[in-house]
């Protein structure tokens, strides 16, 4: 499972960014049926949350949110057992909850959204076509170090990582897409690894005073232009495909629904949650407020 879900929790408590659990919206005048749209406890589940609620709405739905519901030890449950209808999952971590940590996920989003519909199959749970939108891991340097070492790749790094230190959470050494899959795919033997946090403030701080050179980020994160950081790319695909994907009850995917959720993943994109992201935490707007405003930008309310 990524390692992301734990450190949202704590993210999410540190924002205080309160999102109203109930509310209800319809679109249209044809009323076609309720559907309740959950997210996870932090705040780029809830815009895509809203996203997808808003779209459905648009489309004639009437939509319930229960949003900030919490983990996905808590939502994945409320969805078997229909307390809600959908929500916005990634595809690699779904993949790993279900299948209770079996270590199936790959870098491809479409054959772990395949193998993770085997196991959804079996509580009437389909996952629909995933976004090429990724929040995962990723591996990041200060733009001073990409510009004199001219890093644009993971394997740019190769014949210079023993001259870098490179820092992640306790879970890196033995996480096969972190430390692991960084030397064995990308043959990186670093001059020394920190244990710090996951993606949290001693990372950060690390990065600024310079103890560490290379660092996991998460890819959608909203501050990391601000902190002067540069996501290196995974040129050889090994991180594992933690795209965003809708997750749905059986009898709520009809056709149609998949129609307007698949058409809104499509179109989504990592630069767009990133953005997305800034507007809540950053600049603190409300979701439910740049979701429509993503919404109108990209012509799904014309």
């Amino acid at each position: 499972m990524s390692m992301k879900s734990g450190w949202r929790l704590i993210v999410a408590s540190a924002l205080a960014i309160v999102v109203a659990c109930g509310g209800t919206t319809t679109g249209g005048a044809a009323i076609k049926g309720t559907i309740t749209v959950a997210g996870f406890n932090f705040p780029e589940s809830s815009i895509l949350a809203q996203i997808y609620g808003q779209a459905l709405a648009h489309d004639g739905y009437t939509v319930n949110y229960k949003l900030n519901l919490g983990t996905r030890k808590v939502v994945a449950p409320a969805l078997q057992s229909a307390q809600i209808d959908l929500y916005p999952g990634y595809a690699a971590s779904e993949l790993e909850y279900f299948n209770s940590g079996a270590g199936e996920a790959t870098p491809d989003p479409v054959a772990t959204t395949a193998k993770l519909n085997t196991y959804l199959a079996k509580i009437n749970v389909i996952a629909l076509t995933p976004s090429p939108a990724f929040d995962g891991n990723a591996y990041a340097v200060p733009k001073a170090v990409a510009d004199k070492y001219n890093l644009k790749t993971l394997s740019d790094l190769t014949p210079i990582a023993g001259q870098l230190v490179f820092g992640a959470g306790p879970e890196c050494p033995t996480y096969k897409f972190c430390l692991p899959g960084l030397t064995s795919v990308y043959g990186l033997h670093f001059k020394q690894t920190l244990t710090l946090d996951t993606d949290g403030p001693a990372t950060r701080a690390a990065f600024k005073n310079g103890s560490i050179q290379v660092g996991l980020v998460f890819s959608s994160d909203s501050d990391l232009n601000s902190l002067g950081l540069v996501v290196l790319q995974d040129d050889k695909h090994m991180i594992a495909a933690d795209n965003v994907v809708p997750v749905v009850r059986q009898p709520i995917a009809t056709a149609e629904v998949k129609t307007v959720l698949n058409k809104v993943d499509a179109a989504l994109t990592t630069s767009d949650l990133v953005t997305m992201n800034g507007q809540v935490e950053l600049q603190h707007m409300d979701p439910d407020a740049v979701a429509k405003a993503y919404l109108q930008t990209h012509n799904y309310f014309s």
